[in-house]
């Protein structure tokens, strides 16, 4: 009894512990069949090739890893091809995008890669068969990055973190004059009266010694054309080559009509305007023709409200002078749109009217208003301007000169104008342009201070050179620089001169020694060295 009883009790325990062992290989058995049915349907599924709708909700929805806000990325139904065409950039991986030279914009076309063997990056493409996102940054700076199959991973670098592209500079040499907008010093040089090269370039020495990049030639028509489409280059041939080869710009200023091209009844014995204004744009073409992209900037003729300069049977004209400037600037800018156009600079003065009754002079402002009036700015790109200083400095308004007791010559003083000051010209000018409702910029193709210190003598009438030493003349010629260039208003500024003092053998008689930068005994003037040194200390802080 009691050995029945304990077999039947070690059956039973048997039973259960195999029924147990049982019922838990069958559990697993279950979990085993099921985990591998799963992993065979998320396997077919990443293998089925993408689709717009399902890549454009994994775009949007963003990396579930990455706690980062990710710009909200909208899907075109536009096919997506699958290799990138061979015409495109080069693509861009978010390391290097911080560097791109490409814009950053609000719209940008991506590249979808379904390859597991893909690296990531982010991709430029262009709009063909494309597709096209539209992504909502926070920064125009972010930086987009795609890959992976079955969807993209977006990644948004900081700001801070984020290089600047490198703004690709316009290489100045390469620029046309017209677009070179930066104030730009300049001097008028003599050509080489012997039309040697050797002696031009002598002088362009100089130039470079002062460290600049420019100067003005005046451009006698009636010494080129002596017959009607006969033309005598030899000047020009001598100076044009020379600043070629030392890359200087070259500021043309045609003035004086050749007598055959004069009007009938003119003052031949002073320069003056053609009868027809045809001659003159046939004259520039030919120029043109001759020195292709070899002008800087032309101004069209030499202060023409001066008898002396415009001298024509029917009086001065400011109606004339714009339809000269029409004509010139037609021609000029048919054969190169580059070439920036000056308009004839007038000269400061009040006027004069000779005891006869004919006007010899009319007063600048006047006459600045008669040709704005005539439609001036229709015609030019920078509207020219001279002043030479007298005696007064480069500081003052016309009403604001100090008294000066010692002065020798009287006229500022005693007869207050506004011709006397540089600075009442250039602003007046500037103010009259803009009234006018016009953009153009002054030229100031001559401008100065006269000084005779180491001079015996003096031109007639001239006396206003006694009163400046060769250091006034220094100083106040990089005082009305440094004033051009902080206006904002002026866009070429010509000094006079650098060599018509030994060009005359530094002759008494002459009015334009006292201006020279190059003194007697080729000596260099004070004035030489001062402009050498605001220009480089100018071009080291730039």
């Amino acid at each position: 009894m009691a050995t029945r009883t304990v077999v039947r009790s070690q059956v039973r325990g048997f039973a259960v512990i195999w029924t147990t062992i049982t019922v838990l290989i069958g559990i697993a058995t279950f979990f085993a069949i099921y985990l591998a049915y799963d992993n065979e349907a998320d396997t077919a599924t990443a293998s089925l090739p993408p689709n717009n709708d399902n890549q454009g909700a994994a775009i949007a929805a963003g990396p579930t890893t990455n706690a980062t806000a990710v710009p909200t990325l909208e899907l075109t139904n536009t096919p997506i091809p699958s290799e990138t065409p061979t015409d495109e950039p080069t693509p861009v991986t978010v390391a290097d995008a911080g560097s791109s030279d490409t814009d950053d914009t609000a719209d940008t076309d991506m590249d979808d890669t379904t390859s597991e063997d893909t690296d990531t990056s982010a991709t430029d493409m262009t709009d063909d068969s494309n597709t096209e996102m539209d992504v909502d940054a926070q920064s125009a700076d972010d930086t987009v990055d795609e890959a992976g199959s079955g969807g993209a991973e977006v990644e948004q670098t900081d700001d801070e973190d984020t290089a600047e592209p490198e703004p690709t500079e316009a290489v100045e040499e390469d620029l046309p004059p017209i677009a070179q907008t930066d104030f730009l010093p300049s001097i008028q040089v003599q050509y080489s009266l012997d039309l040697n090269p050797e002696t031009q370039g002598f002088w362009m020495n100089d130039v470079e010694g002062l460290g600049l990049d420019t100067f003005k030639q005046q451009i006698r028509w009636e010494e080129i054309e002596v017959e009607p489409g006969e033309y005598n280059w030899a000047k020009l041939d001598m100076v044009m080559p020379v600043a070629q080869d030392r890359n200087m710009n070259v500021v043309g200023s045609v003035v004086a009509a050749p007598d055959w091209a004069r009007e009938p009844g003119a003052d031949l014995s002073q320069d003056g305007p053609p009868a027809d204004m045809q001659d003159f744009a046939n004259f520039l073409e030919a120029m043109l023709a001759r020195y292709p992209d070899q002008f800087f900037a032309l101004e069209i003729w030499n202060e023409p409200n001066l008898e002396r300069e415009w001298a024509s049977p029917n009086g001065l004209s400011a109606q004339r002078v714009v339809e000269m400037n029409r004509v010139a600037n037609e021609t000029i800018k048919n054969i190169d749109p580059g070439i920036i156009v000056i308009s004839g600079a007038l000269s400061p003065t009040g006027g004069f009217v000779t005891p006869e009754g004919r006007v010899t002079a009319i007063d600048d402002f006047d006459f600045m208003d008669q040709m704005i009036a005539a439609g001036l700015l229709n015609y030019t790109d920078c509207v020219g301007a001279h002043h030479n200083g007298i005696n007064v400095p480069p500081y003052y308004e016309w009403d604001e000169i100090p008294p000066d007791p010692d002065a020798q010559y009287r006229g500022p003083f005693d007869n207050p104008h506004h011709s006397w000051s540089f600075r009442s010209t250039l602003s007046t000018y500037a103010n009259k342009i803009q009234v006018a409702g016009g953009d153009q910029r002054l030229c100031v193709t001559e401008f100065g201070w006269p000084s005779v210190d180491d001079m015996d003598g003096y031109p007639a009438g001239f006396e206003f050179a006694l009163d400046n030493s060769l250091e006034e003349q220094a100083e106040y010629t990089v005082a009305a620089l440094e004033f051009m260039e902080e206006s904002g208003f002026v866009w070429i500024a010509s000094i006079w001169n650098l060599n018509y003092g030994p060009q005359a053998g530094w002759s008494t008689e002459s009015d334009n020694t006292p201006y020279s930068f190059i003194g007697p005994g080729f000596t260099k003037r004070p004035v030489f060295g001062a402009v050498a040194a605001w220009v480089a200390e100018r071009q080291q802080s730039s």
